[in-house]
């Protein structure tokens, strides 16, 4: 049945394509042709009926290669392949975006069909598409590339069928769009024009300048430079005038791939015979009789003998793929500069762009890594060297349309001033700042947003630049995860968060405040040094010092006292050897840091205000039942509700610092709320005339305030790259001071109910360092006191006590020395050295 459709569909058409239809009346075995890739698609389905191979040198749709025409084949180049190579053109420049001009039949929509998917590979997009009329004329060109003004983009892919009057570039001429900012890559088309020019006639190019386009490569050889000058010669002789394209060359190859294929069908056995279809019989139409068309019964073999066809020609190495796409050897890359054609480069499906000739490929494709991809030096139009950008903002004639929130509170960060229409706050003196780095004009007019009666929702602003209302959003916009999935935003030019901000009275006070200036780890390392400082200047002090000897109670007593007392300088005892004062003065200079640390976080404490509310964080917060506020147009409501699932009926809108203050002062109880939820930059604001007031804990989110764009808009990274120099050449800090520190920064000022408490990482370096001093000196009194009770034992040994002492023995003997007082020891050294030997009998 669906094949009875199809003949009744070809019945209709057949009046168009009286043509080929009387050729193929006469029994042919193969056709040649089309040029047109829209007539090739009909032809295809009578090809596939009469099974009668349909070879083209000129048709280029990718479709025709589909397995719905299995009689179809090309000698040229697949525009699959076309559109790869432009797409590398568009990656090797950098550009993500460009338009195109198309002819809107199948080899232009599905040329452009295959670019879309070749663009996307190299995360690059077709932003417009701008069909023409089969049959265009100038006024046609003129309305398509009118519409392209207003577009970002700016650079084109022109894919039509050749034109031999180059209307097109009459089109762009008149539209004065040949300047230094447009780009025009053109497709084969072009090259097949310009080279059926003659010679003579050069002054066409004059039009041309800076076009980039590409032409199919064919290698030179000696078949083809010779027949090169027959073609010449014969242009010489005027038998000829238009000048030879590579399309001419494919349908010479054309005609002896049919003459070896049907060759090769005959010696193998093959029959030209052909027999009626039961599917036409009866039909006819005026003076078509489509009843006598026959099927070619060798045609499946001789389709096959085609496909597997293996010759070198004037075009090069003939072979097909598969899918019966011919495996050419890629294409040139061309450029028109002063009046001439200049090869910067060469594309191949598997080198890429390199500005040597493609390798010859045998049998297959050979895929390649490309790694490098060049091209040679290109002058666009304007004469310039230097890569365009490839797209423009905004123009005189459309300019940037930019909204910002009309806002009702909190007018320093952005409002409109009703008297002068001026648009003015901190993020307009930012953006105005951040345009001027900008290396480009971006001409932009402010658009409100709101009624400057309450604040507007900012997710409703984030969405209309998403919708294409607006172009960009300036203001407090707030970077938050839902609005990122719908445009792009500049680089933070402020940090912030949402904090609490609650009641605060000064009066309270705790009777253990005193304990908070360090940290329960670092009082116990404090105490613990206390202690050894002790037990180890006892030891170094014992033997020499009147102070530190006595009955044992008064030895603990005078040794933890003396310790302690280094604390106030209060110690009426003193250190005698040498060993004791080096432990005593570093441990004196870690007191003095330490103490005076402590006295200044002390003070600190006493002297910060003491929270009044219940509220401790944002954990007990939710798990109150009390009401909370919000600033209207806030974020603030969406991630409470959302995020926290905090109920909307606790959730109250304010819209301004005043209704901030009384609803707070009011409380939750009295129709008020126990505290308000908001931005960090708000808040500080907020408390800069209000002592009462504090915020509660740190920020419990991180987030930060940009420009909102449109996604992929090239403007945002520009921006982006002004916000980070403003930064760091202090502009940024110069703005926030002129609209926030009039009064004393708010940061400066800011109030946190929990001081932060001193730590032992702060002090680890001179802990450190007294401890290994302090070892040091106890190892080195070790050492002498055990040399002194060595040479004691040697000169007062009793010769009569037995050799094997019991340890124990000797450490209690080692401790009674070591109690002896260092006078006493000397003294008896010193009485052995004085007592004269006596000689022996």
């Amino acid at each position: 049945m669906e094949l009875n459709l199809i003949w009744l569909w070809l019945i209709q058409i057949a009046v168009s394509l009286r043509g080929p239809l009387k050729v193929i009346e006469k029994q042919v075995v193969a056709l040649i042709g089309p040029q047109s890739s829209a007539i090739a698609h009909m032809i295809s389905f009578i090809a596939n009926g009469l099974q009668v191979p349909l070879i083209s040198y000129a048709a280029t749709d990718p479709t025709l290669s589909s397995l719905q025409f299995p009689f179809f084949l090309r000698t040229t180049q697949s525009d699959w392949y076309q559109m790869a190579a432009v797409a590398d053109i568009v990656c090797f420049y950098e550009w993500k975006e460009v338009i195109a001009i198309f002819l809107d039949d199948d080899y232009g929509r599905n040329g452009i069909a295959a670019l879309t998917d070749a663009l996307a590979k190299k995360m690059s997009k077709i932003s417009y598409k701008l069909p023409l009329p089969i049959n265009y004329n100038l006024s046609d060109m003129i309305y398509v590339l009118n519409q392209s003004k207003s577009f970002g983009p700016r650079v084109f892919v022109v894919h039509i069928n050749p034109d031999s009057q180059l209307r097109f570039f009459d089109a762009i001429q008149k539209l004065k769009m040949t300047r230094s900012d447009y780009v025009w890559l053109m497709t084969d088309w072009f090259s097949t024009t310009i080279d059926s020019f003659s010679p003579k006639n050069g002054s066409y190019l004059s039009t041309l300048e800076g076009v980039v386009g590409l032409r199919p490569y064919i290698p030179q050889t000696a078949q083809k430079r010779a027949f090169l000058s027959r073609w010449r010669k014969l242009q010489q002789n005027e038998s000829v005038r238009s000048g030879l394209t590579a399309y001419g060359l494919y349908a010479y190859d054309t005609v002896w791939v049919i003459a070896r294929s049907v060759d090769n069908l005959l010696q193998q056995g093959g029959n030209v015979s052909f027999s009626l279809s039961s599917m036409l019989n009866g039909t006819t139409s005026g003076k078509l009789q489509l009843g006598k068309l026959k099927v070619f019964d060798s045609g499946e073999l001789l389709m096959n003998i085609l496909s597997q066809t293996n010759f070198t020609g004037l075009t090069g190495k003939i072979h097909f793929t598969p899918d019966r796409n011919l495996i050419g050897s890629g294409y040139e890359v061309i450029n028109i500069v002063q009046q001439e054609i200049h090869t910067v480069g060469y594309w191949s499906n598997f080198s890429g762009l390199s500005i040597s000739p493609p390798k010859a490929v045998k049998n297959k494709e050979t895929a390649v890594t490309r790694i490098n991809q060049n091209l040679k030096i290109v002058t666009w139009p304007g004469g310039k060297s230097e890569k365009p950008r490839g797209w423009v903002i905004a123009n005189d004639e459309r300019p940037l349309r930019i909204g910002f929130p009309r806002r009702a509170s909190f007018p320093e960060f952005v409002t409109l001033n009703n008297d002068s229409h001026q648009v003015l706050g901190y993020c307009i003196d930012l953006f105005f700042e951040a345009r001027k780095i900008v290396p480009y004009d971006v001409p932009f007019r402010f658009e409100p947003f709101g009624t400057g009666l309450a604040n507007p929702s900012y997710d409703e602003l984030v969405t209309m630049v998403a919708d294409d209302v607006f172009d960009a959003a300036v203001g407090d916009i707030a970077i938050v995860t839902n609005r990122t999935r719908m445009v792009d935003f500049t680089q933070p030019y402020v940090s912030t968060g949402l904090v609490i901000v609650a009641p605060i009275d000064n009066s309270e006070s705790s009777a253990w405040v005193f304990l908070k200036p360090f940290t329960l780890e670092m009082w116990g390392v404090t105490a613990l040094s206390f202690l050894i400082i002790a037990v180890v200047i006892w030891i170094l002090e014992h033997r020499v010092n009147d102070d530190f000897r006595g009955p044992p109670k008064r030895q603990i007593i005078t040794m933890f006292l003396f310790s302690f007392s280094t604390l106030f300088k209060t110690n009426q005892e003193n250190t005698v050897s040498t060993l004791g004062r080096m432990v005593m003065v570093v441990w004196l200079f870690l007191l003095l840091v330490i103490t005076s640390s402590y006295t200044a976080s002390l003070t600190s404490i006493l002297t910060v205000q003491q929270l009044s509310s219940p509220i401790t964080g944002i954990e007990s917060l939710i798990t109150s039942s009390s009401f909370i506020g919000y600033q209207v147009g806030s974020f603030a409501y969406s991630y409470l509700r959302d995020n926290l699932n905090i109920s909307p009926s606790r959730l109250i809108s304010l819209r301004s610092p005043e209704e901030f203050e009384s609803a707070l002062r009011r409380g939750s109880g009295s129709g008020g709320v126990m505290a308000i939820v908001d931005e960090l930059p708000y808040v500080e604001l907020f408390l800069q005339n209000r002592t009462d007031f504090g915020i509660i804990g740190r920020p419990f989110t991180k987030s930060g305030w940009g420009f909102a764009f449109k996604k992929d808009s090239p403007l945002a990274t520009d921006m982006s790259t002004a916000i980070l120099k403003l930064a760091e050449n202090g502009k940024l800090q110069e703005i926030h001071k002129k609209w926030f520190c009039k009064l004393g920064c708010p940061a400066d000022r800011r109030r946190d109910s929990e001081p932060n408490q001193l730590h032992l990482s702060s002090f680890w370096a001179l802990y450190l360092l007294s401890g290994a001093v302090t070892l040091l000196a106890l190892l080195v009194f070790l050492f002498r006191t055990i040399h002194q009770y060595m040479r004691y034992k040697r000169k007062h040994a009793d010769p009569s006590s037995p050799s094997n002492t019991r340890c124990s023995q000797v450490i209690y003997s080692f401790f009674d020395f070591i109690d002896e007082k260092e006078e006493a020891i000397k003294r008896i050294f010193a009485h052995d050295t004085s007592q004269p030997q006596t000689s022996g009998a």
